[in-house]
């Protein structure tokens, strides 16, 4: 639409006030109609979550964004914003953006009453028609509805039964926005009250003013369901005035999550060309966080936040990086050994249950590790328990013979490529079982790292974690070698 200047103009051109339930239906259609992606960005939610949103759109209705942490709860919501026309008129000076021919302030109504067709129109961006506030318990009713305002009523000389004295809060000057709560139960519940008329009947009071706003606002609240009983609650009034209920869920598949891993991950140009990150890993991080949901150590109410794999995917190019920089080498590419770097991601992103906080966060976040390497190996490569000694070939032989012959295997966390490559080579039969397999021949290093590592979780070696390195060595020699560390029990 044009922009015009004066109410006069604007009259002329045929606009009509639209609300913006109305407005973000309209525009919704349109996007239907013509197979556009609503939600650009938001993955995995395809049949679920979105078509629940697009419904309860159509329906014109206020929403509930319910589900744990780390859900694209408030992307959601912030992406409703394209739907909105691009941009929109405003008596020019409105604090709350009144429509030149729907006003509802006595700022509004007496300057048009002054200048008539001539009164000035502003247009507002969609981007500036978005509120979010964060329930805090400190959140008053001044800050959401508004208050009096003694300072403007010395100021402009007038008593406090005089509107012109009241400031208002976030809620009017978001009149014909999208309002965003988050954290709803967090909010005290006597704030909650004061949130009824205006989902109900789209007015509000402040401190017993005779004062109606028709407010023409689309509520959109986020809520965590571990909220309701650890924080607070969504009281039932409140609730039976939200007219839709979404839950979101994390991803289902590992595949989704891998592409939401690499959409969020905030890696640099620079690491981007020089680390590459086989797809192996990729896979094993998002199975780390699929693992910890389904842990007896974590509080599955509580959540595995997506965020947990994008800093683990962002810490483990940087633990590669960092590897690469002190050798001097121009390009690396990712090891399971560099997970030892991901741990800080995964210890401050999971809420332990007793048991968990008796183990310790770090033996928690090895065993996500140790348990999802496990379930990879098997994917490729024989079960170790499984063979039946004498009944059919040992598909690990040369290698368990290699290790009890007194070998020992360290790999270095910051060993260069190089390094890395001499020292997997010299374990015998291992890059022969890797290439019998159908490995790419530019991930057979990686996957011979995962057999040892596999190995290791079947007690077929040992894998002792010493500071800055990985040892692998036989598993019967290392408990002869502890024996003859503390000396002869007899």
């Amino acid at each position: 639409m044009k922009q015009y200047k004066t109410l006069g103009e604007l009259k002329k051109s045929g606009y009509k006030p639209k609300s913006i339930k109305q407005e973000l239906r309209d525009n919704l259609i349109e996007k239907l109609r013509s197979k556009e992606t609503v939600f650009e960005g938001v993955l995995g939610f395809d049949d679920t979550v979105i078509p629940d949103l697009e419904r309860a759109i159509l329906s014109r209705h206020n929403m509930l964004l319910l589900g744990l942490r780390g859900q694209a709860k408030t992307r959601l919501a912030r992406l409703m914003v394209h739907l909105l026309d691009e941009y929109m008129p405003i008596v020019a000076g409105s604090e709350m953006n009144d429509d030149p021919l729907a006003p509802i302030s006595r700022f509004a109504h007496d300057l048009i009453e002054k200048h008539g067709d001539k009164t000035p129109v502003a247009w507002v961006h969609r981007s500036n028609r978005y509120v979010e506030k964060l329930a805090t318990p400190d959140v008053s009713v001044a800050d959401l509805i508004g208050d009096v305002d003694p300072i403007k009523a010395a100021t402009l000389k007038l008593p406090y039964s005089d509107e012109r004295v009241i400031h208002f809060g976030l809620v009017p000057r978001s009149h014909r926005s999208i309002f965003v709560i988050n954290e709803l139960p967090d909010l005290q519940a006597r704030i909650q009250v004061s949130l009824f008329n205006m989902l109900q009947e789209g007015d509000i009071q402040i401190r017993g003013f005779k004062l109606r706003l028709p407010l023409d606002i689309t509520f959109v609240f986020t809520a965590n369901p571990e909220d309701y009983t650890n924080r607070g609650s969504i009281i039932t009034p409140l609730k039976d005035r939200i007219e839709s209920q979404i839950l979101t869920h994390y991803p289902k598949t590992v595949e989704i999550a891998r592409q939401i891993t690499a959409l969020e991950a905030n890696i640099s140009d620079d690491a981007k060309k020089a680390v590459s990150v086989p797809d192996l890993h990729e896979i094993l991080l998002e199975e780390i966080a699929f693992t910890a949901r389904e842990s007896e150590f974590i509080d599955e109410k509580s959540g595995v936040s997506a965020r947990l794999t994008i800093a683990g995917y962002e810490n483990l190019v940087s633990t590669a990086e960092r590897r690469l920089l002190i050798n001097g080498e121009k390009k690396t590419t990712t090891r399971i050994t560099d997970f030892w770097g991901v741990i800080p991601a995964i210890t401050g992103k999971v809420e332990l249950v007793y048991e968990g906080e008796q183990e310790g966060p770090y033996a928690v976040a090895i065993s996500l590790l140790s348990a999802s390497v496990k379930d990879l190996f098997l994917e490729k490569f024989p079960n170790p328990d499984a063979l039946q000694r004498g009944r059919e070939r040992d598909a690990y032989g040369t290698i368990r013979a290699y290790f009890s012959g007194g070998n020992t295997l360290d790999l270095m966390n910051d060993a260069s490529d190089k390094e890395y490559k001499k020292a997997l080579d010299a374990v015998a039969g291992l890059k022969k079982l890797v290439e019998a397999t159908d490995v790419a021949k530019k991930d057979v290093y990686t996957y011979m790292e995962l057999v040892l590592h596999g190995l290791s979780e079947f007690s077929v070696i040992n894998r002792d974690i010493v500071e800055n390195k990985l040892s692998f060595k036989d598993l019967l020699a290392d408990m002869l070698g502890d024996e003859d560390e503390f000396g002869d029990f007899n």
